[in-house]
């Protein structure tokens, strides 16, 4: 094995935005019209969608300005934490980005085994001994593939990406076309405000499935390192988000005016699946299924890149072992690969003895990506706030900063603390790192923060054991 060097900038602008493209639109965008009738109305459902929108446009903004403005960092949402403070936060922001990226791979497998669920009963909802041994034999296989080279893996995501959006847009034409009736729509303006509160909480509760959906924004950033110019990691941030949030936003409200809110809320996940085929009969739910397949395997193959760059990357700036930089004759970051395929098979596991193993893992997924985001905001303000200040930039820094934070809130106490049980091992992984390397592990506070997310970790273990937790 060698040491990774640093690899030729092949990726053109197109072919990083469908890395945001791809990364986006996978599982979570077949699971809106449930996902969110389950929590809002259409009112709590748009407001939700224009504050998701607007907050995470923002964030966008601030990867775009990044890495315009510090070509120095490679691998964006990593780098930009480590740079704004100090190489264990750093860590601990790429540690949690990772295993977000683990856990969102889980749901992809979960929902395909559903979908299959529905024709072979033995697959469940996707949380059946049939379903876990599905997911553990496509994730190897994976494994397999995405070894063989990054530059292959990315062009067969840039060509899945273009076969997945296909089915959802002739789902929004056909639906639109034929299906949605207006007096449904306005019947669910405002959901049952006795079930589900008042409009401010439905647009909070579903703020976990908007993070999800909009997981991958980032992706171009990431693989900045990749890219032939730094202008096109901007340009293509902001053109995949773009794009992705329309089809976002469509696919949820078309939903509202095909059945009411409950009955809409009921439907067993891939959702979209069942509005179209309450609109086409059974072939809409067998069209859906196929496109859902294709979605989630190009989605799983995105986020597994994305995965093992950021813990490959961790490595290379010395704040991960010296063995996950390791790479093989192909170029592939394997040793990095492997661990996230192993940590993939591991919240696999888990997930299976859940209550709901999509709604589990989405949230799990959502939560642990939360850090990360209010990190990389947080970094965008200190650098608009230096000595090229401009008062745009630090607008756009400031709401991205407030609406990361926001989410943090809307994540609730029970995600945040199980997100700790991921955390804490992060810290053993750095002091391997750093003692390896015969480096000063932690500064003063460093040392107060490890600490604090130690106890947090014992914590949750405990009110586990007690059940005052439960998965």
């Amino acid at each position: 094995m060698t040491i990774a060097q640093d690899r030729p900038r092949t990726m053109p602008m197109p072919v990083l935005a469908s890395m945001v493209v791809g990364s986006m639109v996978g599982a979570g965008v077949f699971s809106l019209p449930s996902s969110f009738a389950a929590s809002a109305g259409v009112v709590g459902a748009a407001l939700a969608w224009g504050v998701a929108g607007g907050g995470m446009l923002m964030l966008a903004f601030v990867f775009q300005r990044l890495a315009v403005r510090r070509p120095d960092l490679d691998s964006g949402i990593v780098a930009y934490a480590r740079a704004g403070f100090g190489s264990y936060v750093g860590f601990f922001s790429a540690f949690g980005y990772w295993a977000s990226a683990c856990i969102a791979n889980v749901t992809y497998w979960v929902l395909l085994s559903s979908t299959l669920g529905a024709l072979i009963p033995a697959f469940g909802e996707g949380d059946t001994l049939w379903a876990l041994a599905f997911g553990t034999i496509g994730l190897w296989t994976f494994h397999l593939v995405i070894a063989r080279g990054v530059s292959q893996a990315a062009l067969l995501n840039a060509i899945t990406t273009v076969a997945k959006i296909v089915p959802l847009v002739l789902f929004v034409v056909i639906v639109a076309a034929g299906g949605f009736s207006w007096d449904v729509f306005v019947a669910n303006l405002r959901g049952d405000t006795a079930v589900l509160g008042p409009i401010a909480a439905q647009v909070r509760a579903t703020m976990l499935v908007t993070v999800f959906v909009f997981l991958g924004v980032e992706g171009a950033s990431v693989y900045s390192r990749y890219a032939r110019r730094r202008a096109d990691v901007g340009r293509a941030t902001v053109l995949g988000f773009l794009s992705v949030l329309a089809l976002f936003v469509v696919v949820t409200m078309l939903g509202y005016g095909v059945m009411p809110r409950d009955e809409l809320a009921g439907l067993r996940q891939p959702s979209v699946a069942g509005v179209l085929q309450a609109v086409v009969g059974p072939w809409g739910g067998w069209f859906i299924g196929i496109g859902l397949a294709v979605s989630v395997l190009g989605a799983y193959l995105a986020w597994s890149l994305l995965a093992s760059e950021v813990l490959f990357e961790a490595a290379r700036q010395d704040d991960a072992p010296r063995l996950l930089s390791r790479v093989n004759a192909k170029g592939v970051p394997i040793a990095a690969l492997t661990a996230t395929s192993v940590a993939t098979q591991a919240f696999l596991f888990v997930t299976h003895f859940s209550a709901s193993a999509f709604d589990f893992s989405l949230a799990l997924t959502s939560t642990l990506a939360l850090l990360p985001y209010l990190l990389t905001a947080g970094f965008g303000l200190k650098e608009a706030l230096g000595p090229r200040r401009w008062s745009g930039a630090v607008a756009i820094a400031a709401v991205a900063v407030v609406y990361t934070a926001y989410l943090v809130y809307a994540a609730g106490m029970k995600y945040l603390l199980l997100a700790l049980l991921v955390y804490a091992p992060a810290s053993i992984l750095y002091v391997w790192a750093k003692r390896e390397r015969g480096m000063q592990v932690f500064s003063t506070w460093e040392i107060g923060l490890c600490a604090v997310s130690f106890a947090g970790a014992a914590g949750v273990i405990v009110a586990l054991a007690t059940r005052t937790i439960t998965l």
